[in-house]
């Protein structure tokens, strides 16, 4: 007959289950430290408030990224960075026009990008990038380069193409990512106020912005 401290004692969690929860918490802790950075920025999130939202101890924490700035990168790059591998392959194999491509890749930019939490990244990293050189330098290698590169690539297959006009295709790179920014830091600052939320229409935006580069404003060419 078993004893009362034997009837109670709680039996340990199977060696499988233990391996699940380990191999979860660096997603976890992934997802905790996006929410904390975006909602508080870099400076003011503390590792501990990340560990705790994830329910985990700061040691176990630090078991996976040494350091706020390891876990800052690995956020980036499991929410951004991944995205490029899949984002070139597609535009590489795109059958189409290349108006029709841009307009692709900038609401694909919205979709998997922009309207999700990540979006917040870009206002944090404007907002601190001068504190944090590091951060940014992190930043313009791992993102801004490889963004910038293949939207550059989009243009020059217009221009390659005859669709487009000779362009300074590295400034003209700006026209395409300059309401993309306005899209993100809206959504992070007026856009979260109720009162402007309905102002500007994401995919309205982008469909606009995208006729307007490739149309301009006039009705008739200049002499």
């Amino acid at each position: 007959m078993s004893s009362l401290h034997e009837t109670t004692l709680q039996r340990p969690e199977p060696l499988h289950k233990r391996e699940r929860r380990k191999q979860a918490r660096p997603g976890e802790l992934l997802d905790a430290a996006l929410c904390l950075f975006v909602e508080k920025g870099f400076a003011a999130t503390r590792v501990e408030e990340v560990a705790l939202h994830a329910g985990v101890s700061k040691g176990t924490l630090f078991l996976y990224f040494p350091t706020k700035e390891d876990l800052f990168k690995a956020v980036v790059h499991e929410n951004i960075v991944k995205l490029f591998p899949a984002w070139n392959e597609e535009f590489n194999n795109f059958v189409g026009s290349s108006g029709d491509m841009l307009r692709f890749a900038m609401v694909t930019w919205w979709n998997q990008m922009g309207n999700t939490p990540a979006s917040g990244i870009v206002k944090l990293v404007m907002s601190e990038a001068k504190n944090f050189p590091d951060i940014a330098a992190f930043y313009q290698e791992e993102v801004i380069h490889p963004g910038h590169a293949l939207l550059r690539q989009i243009l020059a297959r217009g221009v390659s193409s005859g669709e487009f006009r000779a362009l300074d295709l590295d400034q003209a790179v700006y026209t395409v990512v300059a309401p993309m920014i306005f899209l993100m830091m809206w959504k992070h600052s007026m856009g979260a106020c109720a009162a402007s939320a309905d102002i500007v229409d994401p995919e309205r935006f982008i469909h606009t912005q995208v006729d307007v580069l490739l149309h301009g404003l006039t009705t008739t060419p200049s002499l």
